[in-house]
């Protein structure tokens, strides 16, 4: 472990390795709980768009209209720009519009319409057949959502909940350049207004790995629901 330590201090001797891990837990922090939110609230939206549609089982042209505007509103507006309307919003929830705890309603507000495109999209590939086939079984509208459509559509969904995952990272990394904290933090604040290229090179490459881990965990889960 002393020789890892000596072999980094003596390649990147201007890399504070104890802000490097702060800001590395700073990240996974923020990742990991707007991934879980964006997972449950953008499944959420998804059923309701897919539900709500023509001919699904909850047809409302009104719902469905109210939802696909929200959904496509927040999907549209570029991250940085949501992080600043959303600031009123912010210091109202979490008391402050700093720190990695304040960056999660953005964050949330920003992947869960993209998410629910993405659920939307999967649960319209599940074959018609498989839902009358459920109907007429008497199943109950919630049995078909539980017992049909979440598990035919789950590979699907973790295979986005993936791409999310990874755009994620991104998003916490612009939310660092206004207070959030994180490796996007470390990287423009110590890296870029210090000319410190040694800090944002190391930051950059943690994000990458955080990037390649995630990937290959959603694969791998992807895989092994896949029943195909």
């Amino acid at each position: 472990m002393s020789q890892i330590v000596l072999t980094t201090t003596w390649f990147f001797p201007n890399v504070n390795w104890d802000n490097i891990w702060n800001a590395t837990k700073e990240t996974l922090y923020m990742t990991s709980v707007s991934l879980l939110l964006t997972f449950i609230f953008g499944i959420m939206l998804g059923l309701i768009l897919f539900l709500t549609d023509r001919g699904n089982l909850w047809e409302n042209k009104i719902i469905q209209g109210v939802t696909a505007a929200f959904v496509n509103v927040f999907r549209s507006i570029p991250f940085i720009i949501l992080i600043v309307l959303l600031i009123p919003f912010t210091t109202f929830i979490v008391g402050s519009m700093f720190g990695p705890s304040a960056a999660l309603p953005s964050l949330v507000i920003g992947a869960a319409p993209f998410y629910a495109r993405m659920v939307q999209i999967a649960l319209r590939e599940i074959d018609k057949g498989v839902i009358e086939a459920s109907k007429s079984m008497g199943a109950s509208n919630m049995q078909i959502i539980f017992k049909v459509l979440l598990p035919e559509s789950m590979p699907a969904l973790i295979s986005a909940i993936t791409v999310t995952a990874i755009a994620l990272v991104g998003f916490t990394a612009m939310a660092g350049v206004i207070g959030a904290g994180g490796l996007g933090d470390l990287a423009f604040r110590h890296g870029f207004q210090r000319s410190n290229n040694e800090v944002t090179f190391v930051a950059t490459v943690v994000v990458l790995l955080i990037v390649f881990i995630m990937q290959i965990i959603g694969d791998r889960l992807t895989n092994i629901l896949d029943k195909r």
